[in-house]
């Protein structure tokens, strides 16, 4: 119960998990005093001062100080910057194990460097965890003076590493690496056959950089390791059928725009197109049904220039999160195939996932977790949750003077792009320099167009042109300049007044008010908002925010309720009344929910797989570094292991050994992981069928999950015996092929959305929304019925709440009875994307 009054006063206070800073605020008093007797010593003494302090069991309290008076000397004659107080407090913060919030343009990166180098001297090897490629070389190169001053040796690790270079990055003190990276890495070498193939090092202290993007946003989407199998090309005829159907004639779309489905009539229509005695829900059609249901997915679901970019020839998928391509992403069940097939580009390989891994589970295996960002206070909760941390805020070192004007919400989407580009007009006309933040690089594009047909000059950054990016953002605080970004709140930068280098009228922008930021529409978390807000008013600057909605933005449609809502727009369509605002704010909150769920859902049902994993792997080290598979194998067939020893030798033996147990091993577990991936997509079916409320979904999984492990490891050791009786070894060693266990031809890495397809009990969770009444709405103002016409209203939102209920189990039918009620309600709506990271539906 205390715990419960305490999370609820953090809430209040709205500084959930935060933490005194009072000690450290005092120390860096100490710091200050410290630091006189550093200025006067030559760059050698500094740098053996540093050496002097070198331990292996971490620095004490008096040893933090004088490091930290050593470091704030070497920053400042290393890259001519002198960490501010709150840039010290933060790095004392991180040596503590905490999540630092510092606000944009504070020093996230100089304060970062100071605490991984005093890791380093303390003994411990650290990996600065990046978002992208760009910022892991950006700061290990820029902080690379600073480290060297220190005498700490320092890295980078890129997509573009060869693994001879990656093993060497791995083996400096600090290896600055994409989270994805070190994951990929790590998925690499649990599949390693020889030792000296490994390129990763034992994790050690993990400092995050973005800490409330990767470890909340990130952490739902696993990174998997995959095997070559066949190609997944799919039939033309298929592709070109689908093109034929009618939306709301032949299948049918859900409410939220993630599933799609085959009404009587269109299934009907493709069977008449395939042949008179085709009956696509036969076994023996099974496959073409599945080619049929990718394909409409594809074609109807995911939109070009939204979830994907076609470029070079090849479909490369658009990070949500961060505005860029996701290099190595793509979609699973035969999903990539048919978008590529809709684009007409080149079909590519399909594989097997020989192994996965999330976020969560990969910081979990570090022994030390801390980070920085900008925006960590809103999850401060989640962090405690899932990874026992907790978040210290870090006063700016300017008091923030940005001006945040109320959101502007419009009926319609076209009415809200009218008085945004109207609104861009006037600012521009006085010279202050404006950054627009949308949500796709389709909307970044119309929007240029509209802009264009005004007669504004602007540039824009986006997913097509990312590799400029360092460029457009050096300019985007220049007086006059119109920058359109697309996921500003992911790209990590900040941006200066006046230019990189604040030469180019930084005065003239101060005076016109500073960087003035506009988004096209709220994000699914006011943290990402925040976040677009932050590139203004960096360190004291001036700066101003102001975002645009619409009662038509898909975080509305998806997310909200249109119950009893009879709004009265003025002539431009803009909205103020109490009740259509609480909407805007209930979407949100419903969608920071879902989030939640969403990773909550996920690590439940990673954890026994990762516990499952961790059991494996202890046999697997075994083997690879001891002669387990040579005594096993032994004593199953010991006369044809003493036949062997007797032809090639011992040696020859243990090797082959090795490497027949190890493919059945990894074969077990990539079978283990197929069943794993059926088993989680009906596991709901299961629980609709003895009752919603009388199991859980997880529980069944977690059940049929350890029946399956259960003999796992035994009957990997019987293939194991089997292989060997008949296997090819000669004075060569193992001949793989021949023996019937050849390895992939090839392997690949890539991130994936956790079940993109959906369940059919998210459909149905999905129901509840319109239920659900948020406070906001139900204490707004009293609106008279004759002020509202239904026409007024997007067509998203019109007879929204006359779905028939009669299908929902008994225990979901009724809507919650009071305000608490309801606010437990909007955790629970999170259910409907707790296992549905994308958009579709497999039947």
């Amino acid at each position: 119960m205390a715990l419960k009054i305490a999370s609820r006063f953090r809430r209040l206070l709205q500084r959930p998990g935060s933490i005194d800073l009072g000690p450290y605020e005092r120390l860096t008093q100490l710091v200050g005093e410290a630091e006189e007797s550093v200025v006067s010593l030559t760059d050698e003494e500094l740098t053996e001062a540093v050496a002097e302090l070198r331990t292996t069991g971490g620095l004490h309290e008096d040893e933090q100080i004088e490091f930290l008076a050593l470091a704030r000397d070497a920053g400042k004659r290393a890259i001519g910057e002198r960490a501010f107080d709150g840039q010290v407090v933060g790095a004392l913060a991180m040596l503590q194990g905490r999540v630092v919030e510092m606000a944009t343009g504070e020093g996230k990166t100089l304060a970062g460097a100071i605490a991984a180098a005093g890791y380093a001297v303390g003994g411990r090897r650290v990996h600065v965890l990046a978002v992208n490629d760009y910022l892991a070389k950006r700061d290990a190169e820029w902080m690379g003076p600073v480290y060297e001053l220190l005498g700490v040796t320092v890295s980078h690790v890129g997509q573009a590493s060869t693994p001879e270079e990656r093993r060497e990055a791995y083996q400096a003190e600090v290896c600055y690496v994409p989270v994805s990276e070190i994951g990929f890495d790590v998925l690499r070498d649990r599949l390693v056959t020889d030792v000296a193939d490994r390129v990763t090092v034992e994790p050690d202290v993990a400092l995050v950089d973005e800490a409330d993007s990767v470890l909340i946003d990130e952490a739902r989407v696993p990174m998997v390791l995959a095997g070559a199998t066949r190609n997944e090309a799919l039939d033309d005829d298929v592709v070109q059928l689908v093109r034929t159907l009618r939306a709301g004639v032949d299948y049918e779309i859900d409410g939220d725009g993630r599933t799609v489905a085959l009404t009587d009539r269109g299934t009907d229509k493709v069977e008449k197109a395939l042949g008179e005695d085709v009956n696509l829900y036969d076994d023996e059609h099974l496959d073409t049904l599945t080619q049929i249901n990718v394909a409409l997915h594809a074609e109807v679901l995911l939109r070009k220039d939204v979830d994907y970019l076609v470029r070079d020839g090849k479909v490369s998928l658009i990070n949500n999160n961060r505005g860029r391509i996701a290099k190595l992403q793509r979609w699973p069940d035969g999903l990539q195939a048919a978008v590529e097939a809709k684009e007409a580009v080149p079909v590519s390989d399909s594989g097997e996932v020989l192994d996965s891994i999330t976020v969560q589970a990969l910081i979990k295996q570090y022994k030390s977790l801390c980070g920085m960002t900008g925006t960590a206070v809103v999850v401060g909760e989640s962090l405690q949750e899932f990874y026992d941390v907790e978040v210290a805020v870090v006063p700016p070192n300017k008091p923030n003077i940005r001006k945040d004007d109320q959101d502007r919400l419009y009926l319609t989407v076209d009415q809200k792009n009218d008085a945004l580009v109207k609104h861009i007009g006037e600012v521009h006309e006085t010279g202050r320099p404006i950054l627009i933040g949308t949500h796709s690089v389709e909307e970044s594009e119309q929007l240029s167009d509209k802009l264009a047909a005004a007669g504004i000059e602007h540039v824009v950054l986006n997913a097509k042109n990312d590799a400029e990016e360092a460029a457009i953002i050096a300019e985007a605080g220049v007086p006059g300049t119109v920058t359109v970004s697309t996921q500003m709140a992911g790209r990590g930068t900040d941006i200066r007044l006046g230019g990189k280098d604040e030469t180019h009228d930084k005065d003239k922008a101060i005076e016109l008010g500073g960087l003035y930021v506009v988004g096209t529409g709220l994000h699914a978390s006011r943290r990402l908002d925040d976040q677009l807000r932050g590139r203004a008013g960096r360190q004291g600057d001036p700066g101003g925010s102001l975002f645009f909605a619409s009662l038509a933005d898909e975080l509305v449609t998806r997310y909200s309720v249109s119950s009893g809502l009879r709004p009265h727009p003025d002539d431009t369509g803009r909205l103020t009344d109490r009740k259509s605002l609480g909407v805007l704010e209930h979407a949100q909150r419903v969608a920071d929910g879902a989030n939640a769920e969403l990773h909550r859902t996920t690590w439940q049902y990673n954890r026994l797989t990762g516990q499952q994993r961790a059991i494996l792997l202890e046999t697997r080290e075994k083997v690879l570094t001891e002669d387990l598979a040579a005594d096993e194998l032994a004593e199953r067939a010991k006369e044809r292991y003493d036949e062997l020893v007797d032809e090639v030798g011992e040696d020859v033996v243990k090797a082959a050994a090795r490497r027949i147990a190890l493919r059945h091993l990894d074969r077990r577990w990539t079978d283990h992981l197929a069943y794993l991936a059926d088993l989680r997509e009906g596991i709901h079916l299961r629980s609709l069928a003895g009752g919603i409320v009388h199991l859980k979904p997880i529980d069944e999984f977690n059940k049929s999950a350890i029946a399956s492990f259960d003999t796992l490891i035994e009957d990997a050791w019987k293939d194991a015996a089997e292989t060997f009786a008949d296997a090819e070894i000669t004075s060569d060693g193992l001949n793989e092929e021949s023996s019937g266990i050849p390895r992939p031809t090839a392997t690949w890495t890539y991130l994936v959305n956790d079940n993109p397809f959906g369940t059919e009990a998210d459909r149905i969770l999905g129901r509840l929304r319109n239920a659900i009444k948020p406070e906001s709405v139900s204490e707004a103002e009293e609106i008279l019925p004759e002020e509202f016409d239904e026409d007024d209203l997007p067509e998203e939102l019109r007879d929204a709440d006359d779905s028939d209920d009669a299908d929902l189990p008994e225990e979901l039918r009724a809507a919650p009875d009071d305000a608490d009620d309801a606010d437990d309600a909007d955790d629970a709506d999170g259910a409907d994307d707790a296992d549905d990271a994308g958009k579709g539906s497999k039947k």
